[in-house]
């Protein structure tokens, strides 16, 4: 091979080699971003991996045709607003802002006694906050409302004592929503057919099956979609 050959060829090679570089950087940078805030419906408990609700919006986008990563999620079971708020202020893995952030929060605050009015406020910090982590766009959040737990059979004994105060809990939320114009998707309804679908709740007996997660997600999915392919 000629000298002139041989520089020609490394010419070629190093162009590919740039052009490849580049387009795997732009695949990366188009692909979506999406942040789930939330307690133990969120991180899914008692159901798999795949089968959590972010997880099952994502991998329904993706199917529509839109990249993106793997959500990250900060969540835990028996979390209440409070919690959420210190556990994002001490997440150092966190972006900038994310293409899309989802919040459903208040269950444990329920549960555990405290007063709705003592939510209020720290929902409407999460809002703040959710909306901050979304480049400051209240259009890339969603809100989902508190499912309904006394339909389950660890919560029939106070059915409708519980239904009452998550009826209270998501009323306070949908205002705040509506205050900031944060889409709120109402999926209490679907958490209430646990009563007679007891394929729609978990082996634990009180958090939602991946069936109902998905009903969730057929509720959400088209808004979502719409929204990340703009």
């Amino acid at each position: 091979m000629s000298r002139f050959h041989y520089t020609l060829l490394i010419s070629v090679l190093s162009l590919f080699t740039l052009m490849t570089s580049i387009s795997d950087s732009s695949a990366q940078t188009s692909s979506k971003t999406y942040l789930a805030l939330g307690d133990s419906y969120t991180i899914g408990e008692s159901v798999s991996e795949s089968e959590r609700w972010p997880v099952q919006l994502a991998a329904r986008s993706v199917q529509a045709g839109v990249a993106m990563t793997t959500p990250k999620i900060i969540a835990r079971t028996g979390w209440r607003t409070d919690e959420l708020i210190a556990a994002i202020k001490a997440d150092e893995g966190l972006a900038d802002s994310y293409d899309l952030v989802s919040l459903l929060i208040g269950v444990n605050n329920q549960y555990q006694g405290k007063s709705v009015e003592s939510f209020a406020p720290e929902f409407e910090e999460l809002v703040q906050t959710a909306i901050k982590l979304a480049g400051n766009d209240p259009k890339k959040v969603i809100v989902l409302s508190i499912p309904d737990y006394g339909k389950t059979p660890f919560g029939s004994a106070k059915e409708k004592e519980v239904g009452e105060a998550i009826n209270t809990y998501n009323k306070v939320s949908r205002e705040i929503c509506k205050k900031y114009k944060v889409r709120y998707f109402n999926i209490t309804p679907i958490s209430r057919k646990a009563k007679t679908d007891k394929e729609l709740v978990a082996e634990d007996k009180l958090h939602p099956s991946g069936k109902m997660y998905r009903e969730w997600v057929g509720l959400i999915e088209n808004h979502v979609i719409k929204r990340l392919k703009k």
